[in-house]
């Protein structure tokens, strides 16, 4: 039997209300009659104490709970949690008390329902209090009992089938609670459908207008693939068939919150997440799932590195399956994953899966998802015993929803979020800019540790500052917060600029010294006279601009030597002495000079230099479209001029284009080799199946030197063409 679908277009659609009779029919097939009774019966009380109630909508209140419990029968849950369902806003809503519950249906049903009711007669503060107390009771009794959450769940999904009758702050406001927090417990639960209907239904409401420019966009998308995904399912099927496997195969869909999340998390285009087709494979057993991984690699080749084992390495939540990804047609990637029938179940429902209570039993069956979620849950309340208030409490649960920020303490116990990867710095920038200021040194949970150490979730930290401390530019390399580069950045280009201006100061001092040169001989006109031609506010301008590393000291004093030079000559009418005076290369000046690869200028060549903080002065062809672009900034520019005599290879590339012959490569290192080239690189390109492309990076002296090279290379029989490469 083979299944197909992909991306569904209306996820979480409304189905007519039901009544109890097309429940319990279903219900007969996994419960036993006196079960389905109690049911009935719960139905029934629930419907006489709502009577003359109606939702937002007009129906019946009753409606509402014989939903949520029509949500848990689809995950075949049993009948106490049925029963819950259906009485689940009795106790909120109407006059019937929690032991008039236990006295009718009995004290785990009783639990149940008041574990999972609001908490609308207490007053409280605020509303964000409201709903943290309310969640924590919630936690409370999923610790005695797990199926709370799960009717809690089913009551939400519900709810949020149906918000479309809500006002639209109201909407939007339990539209985010549902993305905040209960699709995280239904993805922490392994609920892979409720999770994935919370989202796009929370999507919908919160965004709109997104949500149905991204639906017509994939179901548009879709139809214009379908023609290549039935292929590429048709080709896995008649595979399986063929080695005598028994398989559903299955399309992936792609849900409207994930396509969203990927496009604005990854900053990619619809069309870039959609060019990706993704299949399920589901078969009979375990042994069949790894006979199935060797088959469909067997089709398509697998890509290196993209193969993970969860069956035997099964998710924290109890998710199974084998995820693999195949080079598909014309290299289009394929996702792949494979799993029995039952991991399909549990990827599906998640705890719910195997939630099935035996008929004479009061205990669920054990397995290692019940355990897990166990596990989990025991934490909550280990959590909640050690909380001081309910919006700590649910702060804390954060942790271990949303693995990607960080939850820590400050020393009196306020909860302070932070990005994963933060540092205690950036911790000390979200207290206070001050503070990430002056701070020295930290204590994580009472032992002191580096600034750069990462935090965890959970940890106490403390920051320890000194009046007069100073941001460490080294910093910048760790902290991951907006707020801590910012403040950092401030004060190194605001608070530090008196530093900086002293530190340029001795640089420049030290640069003339190393030309037997001293600032206190160089006059106030002559630095006047710099000032202006560099285009600086003020002296003090340029020697904050070298303590900054934003120029260099040794070209600024050259500049100064030069420009003092000239004036003493009397020639008082020249400009700058940029315009004119130039430094000469002799191409041994070490890192102070650097050649750019864009142009490769060799001597002989008109250049240029351009200064970076980083590589000094950047030597350029004044063609260079880099030079020309940077001319608009002239106090980067330095004029510049080969020496007389130059003893060294400068690398230059040259674009050959050459006839394919055998040995041919071999013919072209002789001949730049008998005209004492050295070759540093070489690169072919296949144009057509008798022309290649050779991009070749030779050491030369000069543009003589060039030409020499050039010319025994055309004159090689097979070279069509040969030209000095400018990028």
């Amino acid at each position: 039997m083979h299944q197909y679908s992909f991306f569904n277009p209306n996820p979480g659609k409304k189905e007519p209300a039901g009544s109890i009779d097309a429940l319990a029919k279903s219900l007969s097939d996994y419960l036993s009659a006196e079960q389905v009774d109690q049911v009935r019966r719960a139905y029934y009380y629930a419907e006489q104490a709502h009577e003359g109630q109606n939702r937002r909508s007009g129906e019946p209140y009753v409606t509402h709970p014989l939903a949520v419990a029509t949500i848990l029968s689809e995950m075949h849950m049993d009948a106490q949690s049925l029963m819950a369902a259906m009485l689940h806003d009795v106790i909120e809503d109407t006059n019937v008390t929690k032991q008039g519950l236990s006295d009718q249906f009995g004290d785990v049903v009783a639990e149940l329902v008041d574990g999972v009711s609001k908490l609308t007669r207490i007053e409280f503060q605020s509303k964000a209090e409201q709903q943290a107390e309310n969640f924590q009771k919630m936690a409370l009794a999923m610790a005695k009992d797990i199926r709370v959450i799960l009717v809690k769940l089913a009551d939400r999904l519900h709810n949020m089938r149906t918000l479309g009758a809500m006002p639209p702050e109201k909407r939007r406001r339990i539209a985010r609670e549902t993305l905040e927090i209960y699709a995280p417990i239904a993805q922490r639960l392994g609920m892979h459908n409720i999770r994935v209907e919370f989202e796009d239904l929370g999507f919908m409401s919160m965004h709109p207008m997104r949500a149905r420019r991204i639906r017509k966009s994939i179901t548009t998308r879709f139809g214009d693939r379908k023609k290549t995904i039935t292929s590429i399912r048709e080709n896995i099927e008649n595979c399986l068939t063929e080695e005598g496997h028994s398989a559903n195969v299955i399309g992936r869909e792609k849900h409207l919150f994930s396509v969203y999340s990927k496009m604005r998390n990854k900053r990619k285009s619809l069309k870039e997440i959609m060019d990706l087709y993704a299949f399920r494979i589901v078969v009979d057993s375990v042994d069949s799932c790894y006979r199935v991984l060797g088959c469909v690699h067997g089709l398509y080749k697998p890509v290196p590195g993209q193969f993970k084992d969860y069956i035997a390495i099964p998710k924290a939540n109890g998710y199974q399956s084998l995820h693999t990804v195949l080079f598909g047609l014309e290299g289009v990637p394929i996702e792949i994953q494979i799993r029995t029938h039952e991991m399909e179940e549990m990827a599906n429902n998640g705890i719910a899966a195997h939630w099935l209570y035996k008929s004479n039993e009061q205990e669920p069956k054990r397995n290692s998802s019940h355990a897990r979620a166990r596990q989990w849950v025991q934490g909550l309340l280990e959590m909640q015993e050690r909380a001081g208030d309910s919006l700590e409490f649910i702060e804390s649960v954060k942790i271990d929803l949303f693995p990607d920020e960080v939850y820590v303490f400050t020393p009196r116990g306020d909860i302070m979020e932070l990005p994963a990867g933060a540092t205690a710095v950036d911790f000390a920038y979200s207290v206070h800019s001050d503070i990430g200021n002056s701070c020295v040194a930290c204590r994580i949970n009472r032992r002191l540790a580096p600034l750069s150490e990462t935090l965890q979730s959970g940890q106490t930290v403390e920051v320890i500052t000194t009046p007069g401390a100073q941001p460490n530019p080294a910093w910048l390399h760790f902290v991951v917060t907006a707020k801590a580069r910012t403040g950092i950045r401030h004060y190194l280009k605001y608070q530090r600029k008196t530093e900086a201006v002293t530190l340029g100061r001795r640089m420049l001092e030290r640069a003339l010294a190393s030309m037997d040169e001293n600032l206190s001989d160089i006059e106030d006109k002559h630095l006047l006279q710099l000032v202006d031609s560099t285009h600086a506010k003020s002296t003090d301008n340029i020697y904050e601009q070298i303590g900054m590393g934003n120029r260099v000291a040794y070209l600024t004093a050259r500049q100064l030597v030069n420009l003092r030079d000239e004036i003493r000559e009397g020639d008082d009418k020249l400009r700058a002495p940029l315009t004119r005076q130039s430094m000469v290369i002799h191409g041994t000046e070490g890192f102070l000079v650097n050649f750019a690869r864009c142009c490769y200028p060799i001597p002989g060549d008109h250049i240029v230099g351009i200064v970076s903080s980083e590589k000094g002065v950047v030597v350029h062809c004044e063609n260079c479209h880099n030079s020309i672009e940077l001319s608009s900034q002239p106090e980067r520019v330095v004029p510049l001029s080969w020496a007389d005599n130059i003893d060294r290879d400068f690398s230059v590339e040259m674009k050959i284009e050459i006839s394919k012959q055998r040995g041919i490569i071999a013919v072209l290192a002789t001949r730049v080799n008998g005209a004492d080239g050295s070759i540093e690189k070489i690169s072919v390109e296949e144009e057509n199946p008798k022309i290649s492309t050779i991009h070749l990076v030779v050491g030369v002296r000069s543009r003589v030197h060039l030409a020499n090279v050039m010319r025994r290379i055309r004159n090689i029989p097979a070279v069509i063409k040969v030209t000095r490469e400018r990028h």
